[in-house]
């Protein structure tokens, strides 16, 4: 691929998956609006997360991805981007102790409006519109107004996304993540979960290890970092038009970063070498994701790594597998393994929802909590034998006490779906699956550490 690139090179090029607006004027004033915009994030916090990204890539740190399917208008509130926040930090404490490695926490927030989807028309009653895209794009009701592709909508996506950023900085930084805090939720958790003695040990430790900490004077007073901590932000770079818009010169470096988002992958049904996305990816300075399904062949992924990460530089690129369960042990070790020849510097990371979705027997899309873990476990499995770190787990979640996902102690049932079924797309782990995700992945990760596979992983990443 050649190295000539801007940010609207993408536009040369094929393009899957994207709006088709009927007012063209209307999107240029749109797009040059947003390019006018303060930035969201900036370039040395892209830089920051790549670093720490770089020690997950040697075998020295963890990642943990997760956030709502597709953000929305009408859901938006304090209080949900609190409880998902507050679930990501939860979850971390338990992994951080697990695997006695730093977990770096990066949110599908504050820009996850925009989703690919199988069809571009729906059917309903014999009428047939344009397919729901993401708020950013259209509307979910079924209609032809609400289903115009309109792009204001993107200007609102803007605004939503930074009054998001603007409350997660304040949870960060304000003292709402301080470690005894959210230990404490997680006792509440542990104490209220029908799986009370299988994680009650590993919670007691935890107290343990805090209340050594604090007889020897570590506390939030005296460390100001035990009261904070560091939070990330990342979406799907889909609506390129908005992500151009986004993309601005770096001050320092010189480089350009699109700054919507700390971090930005690549979705599995866009990740054509010579298409839009990859093109535009390419070129932004951030840290970048790319999805991997069971269909991707082993060349086609090399030369998907050279286009995106030429140099090789560590924390740049996240490959994120979702196999499903069914195809994960078959499907990974040949993608690991030709990774793993080459040298290329890359995170693994594991998403075992997509591959795992399903109709259930009363017509809701859904995803068993056995096969969600089931997949994890085979990621983790996988990476054990090939020598390899696996770096990190992306989740579709929410801190809401919603029914999307059946399975796992509450015993979520098919029928129990449609009592608080409110995803606009996919189906999210709701809070305490999340958290009860995290105790198993903990056995995972502890199980590597006292084994010593940690330690050698990172070695051979080095």
């Amino acid at each position: 691929m050649s190295r000539n690139w801007s940010p609207s090179s993408w536009r040369t090029k094929p393009v899957l998956q994207m709006p088709v607006y009927d007012d063209q004027a209307a999107l240029k004033r749109i797009e040059t609006e947003i390019s006018r915009m303060p930035p969201l994030v900036f370039a040395g916090e892209a830089r920051n997360l790549q670093a720490r990204l770089g020690k997950v890539a040697e075998g020295q740190a963890f990642l943990l991805q997760g956030g709502d399917c597709a953000e929305s208008f009408s859901e938006f509130g304090a209080n949900k981007i609190r409880d998902t926040f507050r679930v990501i930090l939860q979850m971390a404490v338990v992994l951080t102790y697990a695997g006695s490695l730093p977990v770096v926490k990066l949110g599908r927030i504050a820009g996850q409006f925009a989703k690919p989807r199988s069809s571009g028309e729906e059917t309903q009653g014999g009428v047939t519109l344009p397919a729901y895209r993401g708020d950013n794009i259209n509307g979910f009701e079924f209609s032809k107004e609400s289903r115009r592709h309109d792009p204001e909508r993107m200007l609102k996506s803007y605004n939503q996304s930074a009054a998001t950023l603007n409350l997660l900085r304040a949870f960060a930084d304000g003292g709402y993540a301080d470690l005894h805090r959210v230990h404490g939720w997680n006792l509440e958790f542990v104490k209220d979960s029908p799986l009370t003695k299988r994680y009650e040990e590993m919670a007691g430790r935890i107290s343990e290890a805090l209340g050594f900490m604090g007889a020897c004077g570590i506390n939030s007073e005296t460390v100001p970092a035990i009261k904070q901590t560091e939070f990330y932000t990342s979406h799907e770079a889909l609506l390129l038009n908005y992500e151009e818009a986004m993309t601005r010169v770096d001050s320092t470096s010189g480089e350009w970063y699109d700054t919507s988002a700390h971090f930005l992958w690549i979705g599995a049904r866009t990740h054509q070498l010579d298409n839009a996305q990859v093109e535009f990816m390419r070129g932004i300075k951030n840290p970048i994701g790319l999805k991997c399904s069971p269909d991707m062949k082993t060349d086609e992924l090399l030369k998907l790594i050279d286009a995106l990460n030429p140099d090789n530089i560590p924390g740049r690129l996240t490959l994120i597998a979702r196999m499903g369960h069914e195809k994960a042990e078959a499907s990974l070790p040949p993608i690991i393994r030709a990774v793993k020849k080459e040298g290329r510097s890359v995170v693994w990371s594991c998403d075992p929802m997509h591959g795992n979705t399903i109709k259930s027997t009363t017509g809701y899309k859904t995803r068993r909590f056995e096969h969600i873990l089931s997949e994890v476990k085979t990621f983790f499995e996988v990476h054990k034998a090939e020598g390899t770190h696996p770096g990190g787990v992306h989740f579709e979640m929410t801190g809401q006490n919603v029914t999307e996902c059946v399975g796992g102690a509450e015993k979520i049932t098919d029928e129990d779906l449609s009592s608080r079924y409110h995803t606009a797309c996919d189906p999210r782990l709701n809070a305490n699956q999340a958290l009860e995700l995290a105790f198993l992945l903990a056995d995972e990760l502890k199980g590597l550490r006292q084994g010593g596979y940690l330690s050698t992983a990172a070695a051979a990443a080095e």
